[in-house]
């Protein structure tokens, strides 16, 4: 959640009523107008209430056209429907909501068989608000497992450097030492051998992303385990891994059957995933299992009874929507694993399309080609001086279209690129209608006499 302050100059400029707005206040007042910076003095009716809103949120950029984000922005009308008749129940009181508590646990049931637990009624999980939550629980079970065994020295965390700022998080929060594995040449994650080198007896553990945020290629997460068994073999540390799979594993079990990265691998003890990213749910819903309850240390479980009944719980939230969680049993439920496997080959084949078309007008060079997660990353070819990455993403934005533009982490500072972000509901048509828009601008952006991206706002917002 982003961290939002004050206005620097809270001038309380009233916010402008049309008049046709104010039918229920009396006629003096029709277009007075409520603040901005304080509570109002008096309610407004509905109608206005809910126009002023409205109105201001015409100004934000349209979802579908966001390539940025890997957040669901398109569901059916009757996912719809079934939230707004579950927005009001609390996820955390399960016995007021014992059915829609048992959809979470078919939920987490039906996850554990997707992803080979080996007994899937003995695997434990939980839903949280999305991945972030779930990568945090998952670091925290880490922690005290290693805790139980170590009594001194600093805990570390191993992972590599292109994770998501969520991992960053959980280090400064919980105070574990990040290790981060660089990015060297066109290796743009973790490798195996580079974080076994980082492991020593206060790691708690190793991080495997099933799908870079950064290029949506996916780690070896297999590899990442053997290297670990090796360490073992020779030095006796026994070191679990953790997958984040916040994209990836809602991916790869339909499309990349044969690749295993799941709990057919001994030493992988738990999983996250993003229900409201390829899970195809509205934010915000997450995902956190392990294999069993050995890997999840009973004491981080708590235990209540104010809201009646006996309800184990493991989330830094407490109350929060069951709506998501609904949707998420609905949308297992309505598609099963041909649909998944459906909706998914088709945001993968909209992406590796797309990729060819770019690399095809000879400006771009691909850094992947979205036929992993579908996802996939471009710079500028070596000899494009006249612009950069900003000037591209700047001015696509002119066109309604987030394609966002940004650095690599360290050891490949020097790397900017831009990212597509395919999801379900960006269509072969959408893909088609960003391309002839990009093709729009190449002339244009060859005419510079250098880049602009800098200069002009790396990060200018949506223009209509």
């Amino acid at each position: 959640m982003a961290l939002h302050k004050g206005p620097e100059r809270p001038d309380d400029r009233p916010l402008s009523v049309n008049p046709f707005y104010g039918e229920a206040n009396p006629v003096s007042r029709m277009t007075g107008a409520p603040p901005q910076h304080r509570l109002p003095d008096s309610p407004l009716s509905p109608t206005t209430a809910y126009q002023l809103v409205h109105d201001e949120l015409m100004l934000d950029g349209n979802s579908r056209l966001n390539l940025a984000t890997f957040v669901t922005t398109w569901m059916e009308p009757q996912a719809g429907v079934l939230m707004a008749e579950c927005r009001d129940k609390n996820m955390i009181d399960k016995d007021e909501y014992p059915r829609t508590a048992e959809l979470e646990r078919r939920c987490v049931a039906m996850l554990a068989d997707l992803w080979h637990a080996p007994d899937p009624a003995a695997a434990v999980g939980c839903s949280t608000t999305g991945s972030s939550e779930a990568c945090m629980l998952a670091g925290m079970a880490l922690k005290r497992r290693w805790s139980r065994r170590n009594t001194s020295g600093r805990p570390n965390l191993v992972m590599g450097v292109n994770v998501q700022v969520c991992w960053d998080k959980f280090c400064n929060f919980w105070e574990v030492e990040p290790r981060l594995v660089p990015m060297e040449g066109e290796r743009f994650h973790l490798d195996p051998q580079a974080a076994v080198e980082l492991c020593d007896e206060n790691t708690i553990g190793v991080v495997g992303i099933l799908g870079s945020t950064f290029d949506g290629s996916y780690e070896p997460i297999a590899d990442l385990c053997a290297a670990l068994d090796a360490l073992q073999e020779r030095t006796g540390l026994d070191i679990p891994v953790h997958v984040d799979g916040a994209s990836g594993a809602m991916v790869a079990p339909f499309l990349d059957e044969d690749l295993v990265w799941d709990f057919r691998l001994p030493r992988v003890s738990s999983i996250n995933t993003s229900g409201h990213k390829y899970g195809l749910v509205y934010p915000g819903v997450g995902w956190a299992l392990w294999r069993d309850k050995a890997a999840l240390p009973e004491e981080l479980v708590f235990r209540v009874n104010y809201l009646g009944g006996d309800m184990p719980t493991f989330a830094l939230n407490f109350s929060r929507p069951g709506a998501q969680v609904v949707a998420q049993y609905y949308t297992f439920l309505r598609l099963g694993r041909e649909g998944y496997r459906a909706v998914q080959q088709t945001a993968r084949d909209v992406a590796n399309g797309l990729a060819g078309r770019i690399e095809a007008l000879g400006d771009f060079r691909l850094l992947t080609r979205g036929d992993q997660l579908p996802v996939f990353a471009f710079t500028t070819a070596p000899d494009v001086t006249a612009y950069d990455v900003f000037d591209v993403s700047r001015r696509l934005r002119e066109h309604g279209w987030l394609v966002p533009a940004y650095t690599f982490p360290a050891n490949r500072e020097d790397l900017s690129v831009l990212r597509v972000v395919c999801r379900n509901g960006f269509s072969t048509d959408l893909a088609a209608l960003l391309l002839e828009d990009l093709q729009r601008l190449l002339p244009e952006l060859r005419r510079q006499p250098h880049p602009l991206g800098r200069e002009a706002g790396q990060a200018t917002a949506f223009h209509h």
